[in-house]
């Protein structure tokens, strides 16, 4: 009987070293594995390195020493424009300070991701362009405000904004970074309820990074970035 390979998991850290200076590691994780599917709570007090490390995973930081696989690609070996070009077709990052561009409409913004990347946008089926953003816009209730400017939006409708461009084009992992903390309690629970259903559709694995502790039973698992960051002990920029 021929055994099949277990499927290569969503993320795999292994003696995992970022520092800001030299000397003075942020992230020091001897490892992590989070599997395909999985639904990730990551918590951790003030300077345990909690969007530091989304930004490793994500390929926006490059680490210092070790291995960070994604999807079974080893940033660690790939130049910053193929890590650029990874995220664009793999993952959707909700960032903390949103990085939304000003210049764009609420609409452009949205389908920058699908226009970035061919494997993305396919991922849309027969939907057009048009009906993919206008689909998501309605579930995050800001259809009304698909042609505004970004800077005429408040700070809740612009945090809607990124949770729409990180979703769009389903991608296989989706990466958040206090994604509900501008939203009002209904709109909270309905934007996690969008973000569970799309994970589940497309069979994506989410890492949420969140204070609110009262979310934690809603995932699949819980990380303690506290107890297997062994640098976080020392003064860390997080």
């Amino acid at each position: 009987m021929t055994t099949m390979p277990a499927a290569t998991p969503a993320v795999e850290l292994s003696a995992l070293r970022f520092a800001y200076r030299a000397g003075r590691d942020v992230l020091a994780i001897d490892r992590l594995v989070i599997e395909r599917g999985e639904t990730v709570f990551l918590h951790g007090p003030s300077g345990s390195g909690k969007t530091t490390l989304l930004g490793v995973l994500a390929g926006v930081l490059q680490a210092t020493s070790g291995q960070v696989k994604v999807l079974g690609s080893d940033f660690t070996t790939l130049s910053s424009g193929a890590r650029d070009a990874f995220r664009a077709r793999h993952l959707g990052y909700v960032f903390q300070m949103f990085n939304l561009i000003p210049y764009l409409s609420v609409s452009e913004n949205i389908l920058l991701p699908i226009r970035l990347d061919a494997h993305r946008r396919a991922r849309l089926g027969s939907r057009s362009l048009d009906e993919a953003v206008a689909d998501i816009a309605r579930q995050l209730d800001i259809a009304d405000l698909l042609h505004s400017p970004i800077a005429e939006l408040s700070v809740g409708q612009q945090q809607r904004v990124a949770a729409a461009r990180a979703l769009i084009g389903a991608p296989e992992v989706i990466i958040a970074d206090e994604p509900t903390s501008a939203l009002d309690t209904d709109r909270r629970e309905q934007f996690l309820q969008l973000l569970f259903a799309s994970c589940k559709t497309a069979g994506a694995t989410l890492i949420f990074v969140s204070h609110d502790h009262t979310l934690m039973p809603l995932f699949s698992r819980t990380v303690e970035l506290g107890e297997i960051n062994r640098a976080a002990t020392r003064p860390a920029r997080d």
